[in-house]
């Protein structure tokens, strides 16, 4: 549905490196930099993420504004967002909640939420429905 998002860090080095140590746990493998140079007048430097093949994920240097995003990553199981939120909180993060089941919205709804070193909330989500038998 979303074909791409750019975050606005306040250190770019700092945030690459703490995505790189979390993103892979959820398949995001692929990292480019586009120097913002490359495309139209004004155009930001930007650090990309991604997988398959398609780069989605893309941090830009700025004043981040934490109030305003909150971004919800795909999980692939209950281990997987249990290891995210582990190496997130290691890498940096601060706990919002630790994983579980969301009850609020659905039991089998299963997730753990951080806020990254900008302050950003980074959900960690498996929704078992949503991933087949």
């Amino acid at each position: 549905m979303i074909d791409h998002i750019f975050l606005t860090v306040g250190d770019t080095d700092r945030s690459v490196a703490f995505y790189e140590t979390v993103l892979p746990i959820l398949g995001i493998t692929s990292r480019l930099d586009y120097d913002g140079k490359d495309g139209p007048v004004g155009h930001p430097d930007l650090k990309g993420f991604g997988a398959k093949g398609r780069m989605s994920f893309w941090l830009r240097q700025g004043v981040a504004a934490p109030g305003a995003v909150h971004i919800g990553f795909i999980a692939d199981s209950e281990d997987v967002v249990n290891a995210a939120f582990a190496k997130a909180l290691a890498a940096g993060a601060t706990e919002i909640h630790a994983p579980g089941p969301q009850l609020p919205y659905d039991p089998r709804y299963y997730a753990a939420q951080v806020r990254d070193l900008d302050g950003y909330s980074l959900e960690f989500v498996y929704k078992s429905w949503q991933h087949g038998a």
